[in-house]
């Protein structure tokens, strides 16, 4: 098994954390894992993205150039990365942020909208989390709980009081990702 995960958007969004949370949580579930952060000077508001890899054998290389999966988080991360991934690949987008995406064809792109489930918990903050929760839901590389218990490593201490609305996020998200695992495949998730 081999996932090389590209996450992408603008800096505020939880781009590198949620980087983060995937590979603890990989790490949690026994899988060598890396993560390469990269982000402008202007971090906030800026463009941020973040590499990770999951491997359950050893990680030749630590670089994401040719990821099997996207989640990108807005528009010009979209159309900076979307062609980036091969055919087979998964591209999930912030479906809140993102309208008409069509993806050429050899790849399943699913929309999420992660902002409007994000409110409905009560933080925009977590919407990528929602997004990063359909991941693991459809693919099912890491549990869900193992991403829950990585919360606590990833967050800084005065950042603990949004682990129960990032726990409600992945929860979520994951559901929408589960929902289509198997089944024939759809362009878009409702969100509820």
């Amino acid at each position: 098994m081999l996932e090389e995960v590209l996450i992408a958007g603008f800096g505020g969004q939880g781009i590198l954390s949620t980087g983060q949370l995937l590979a603890c949580a990989g790490m949690r579930e026994g899988l060598h894992v890396a993560w390469i952060p990269s982000y402008g000077p202007e971090m906030r508001g800026g463009t941020a993205n973040c590499g990770v890899t999951l491997s359950d054998a050893e990680i030749s290389s630590p670089l994401v150039t040719e990821p099997n999966v996207l989640i990108a988080m807005n528009g010009p991360s979209l159309e900076k990365y979307g062609s980036a991934v091969g055919p087979g690949g998964v591209i999930l987008y912030n479906s809140s942020l993102v309208k008409d995406y069509r993806p050429r064809p050899g790849v399943l792109a699913l929309g999420v909208d992660a902002n409007r489930v994000a409110e409905r918990i009560g933080s925009v903050r977590v919407a990528a989390n929602v997004v990063l929760g359909a991941y693991i839901g459809l693919s099912g590389v890491i549990s869900v709980a193992a991403a829950v218990a990585a919360l606590k490593e990833v967050l800084p201490v005065h950042r603990h009081k949004l682990i129960p609305a990032n726990q409600r996020a992945l929860e979520q998200g994951a559901a929408l990702g589960a929902a289509i695992k198997g089944g024939p495949a759809e362009e878009r998730l409702a969100g509820g």
